[in-house]
C-alpha cells in the first residue's frame, strides 16, 4: 500500500485514480501522519464487503446467539476487544 498525504492526493488525484483503476494500486491517505482513508479498486472493496457479509451470516446462524440484551452486550464487547487487538497486531 502506497502512503500519500492529503496535499499530494490533491495535486495528483488524476494520476492516482488511474493507478488504482488500471494497475490495482492501493493508497493510504494521511493527514499530519494520521491515516484518514484508503483508496482501492472497486472490485477489491466489493470483495471485502461480500466476505464480511458471509462471516456475519455465519455468525448469526450459530446456535449460541444471544437470547437477552445482556448476552448481546457481552458478545458485542468481546467482538470489539477482538477487533481492537487484531488491529494492534497489524
Amino acid at each position: 500500500m502506497i502512503t500519500v498525504s492529503t496535499m499530494e492526493m490533491r495535486r495528483r488525484v488524476g494520476d492516482i485514480l488511474n493507478r488504482v483503476a488500471l494497475r490495482g494500486d492501493e493508497y493510504l491517505i494521511e493527514r499530519k501522519g494520521k491515516p484518514m482513508a484508503v483508496m482501492m479498486p472497486v472490485e477489491k472493496a466489493q470483495a471485502i464487503r461480500r466476505a464480511a457479509r458471509l462471516r456475519l451470516g455465519e455468525w448469526l446462524s450459530r446456535p449460541n446467539t444471544a437470547a437477552t440484551d445482556d448476552q448481546a452486550m457481552k458478545l458485542a464487547n468481546q467482538a470489539r476487544r477482538a477487533a481492537r487487538s487484531a488491529k494492534r497486531k497489524a
